[in-house]
């Protein structure tokens, strides 16, 4: 066999399932010499099938996938940690309508975990999942909505004791829209009234986390996961995971975030006698109008971080009212009073 001075390479296969390549050339002495290169990975039989993550692997590996994991609830832990001294719920409601007066709480997820003073995620420590038959049928949107039957709350009732075990001892209560979810459960049970509240929709800054919408099913895919929506324990348990979530982009996770929020005193401003023509302005500002309902002034309003409060007075008394002694009613809100009826 003549062997030319451009080099030429033979590949050994190993039992290890490798091959180590060599390049056979010369090296100006005559001779020939052998040199390892690398090792390079034999084809996979056909016979073989390929596991999940190597799935995932290769999908994602081509940039044109996005896989989207099962979120799997997290178990109620066996041993309570004591460095989450503070206790949390995240609560759901499945309602016959819009109305906390006159329609009824059907469904309610509840579910308890514990965190620590930097707003850290510890332990599940519990969970509650009940029906209640209401008084009037279900209405057929709600029943495309929910998924919830009259026929599956035929007799049913949720157990209050149940519950109260979760919530009296609770230090914040969390729901994606509290400004829903508060007034029905005050209206259900009194315990819940007495308990600080934080809404995870409008107390958390989705946008500067890079999402575009702040849906929980939207929140739960950008964080990589889908899950049974609409049912209120399950929303519960994909609420839990949207707010633990460590996020390389962000140096605190978005229950750090909320825990913060609720921990600062807000200012409702009462925009009362603001002349009709500039209602325009006052709603593209964020105002929302109140019919004078709740014992609540009829007019325009507006929450704003206690350090604002003194811009937005003056925006109030340059802009709308156009008189510098406007004095609008204000009250202050902790995370006791916000997100009542």
């Amino acid at each position: 066999m003549a062997v030319h001075d451009s080099s030429w390479k033979m590949t050994r296969q190993e039992t290890a399932g490798t091959a180590t390549q060599f390049d056979m050339f010369a090296d100006g002495s005559g001779m020939l010499a052998l040199r390892p290169l690398t090792e390079l990975r034999v084809e996979r039989p056909a016979s073989v099938p390929m596991t999940e993550d190597e799935m995932v692997a290769h999908l994602t590996g081509t940039g044109r996938y996005r896989i989207l994991q099962k979120l799997e609830p997290r178990p109620i832990a066996t041993s309570i940690r004591a460095e989450f001294p503070f206790k949390g719920i995240i609560l759901d409601t499945e309602t016959t309508g819009l109305n906390h007066r006159t329609d009824e709480i059907i469904e309610i997820g509840v579910v308890a975990f514990t965190f620590d003073e930097d707003g850290t995620v510890g332990d599940v420590t519990g969970i509650y999942s009940g029906l209640q038959q209401p008084s009037v049928s279900i209405p057929n949107e709600i029943i495309k909505l929910t998924g919830i039957t009259d026929e599956m709350v035929a007799g049913q009732i949720i157990d209050v004791r149940a519950l109260r075990l979760l919530i009296d001892p609770a230090d914040l209560i969390i729901a994606h829209n509290a400004g829903f979810d508060r007034p029905f459960c005050e209206a259900f049970l009194p315990a819940f009234a007495g308990k600080a509240w934080a809404c995870s929709n409008s107390e958390i800054d989705w946008s500067s986390r890079g999402s575009e919408g702040t849906k929980l099913g939207y929140l739960v895919g950008q964080a990589g996961f889908f899950h049974d929506g609409h049912r209120a324990v399950d929303d519960c348990f994909a609420l839990l995971e949207v707010l633990a979530r460590q996020d390389a982009a962000h140096p605190t996770t978005a229950f750090a975030e909320l825990h913060r929020a609720s921990q600062q005193s807000r200012v409702r401003i009462y925009a009362e006698n603001s002349p009709y023509d500039f209602k325009d302005h006052l709603k593209a500002r964020g105002y929302r109008w109140s019919d004078g309902s709740e014992g609540r002034p009829k007019s325009w309003w507006i929450e704003v971080d206690e350090p604002y409060l003194e811009a937005e007075l003056r925006y109030l008394r340059t802009e709308i009212y156009q008189y510098p002694e406007a004095d609008p009613p204000t009250r202050h809100l902790t995370a006791f009073d916000r997100f009542r009826a």
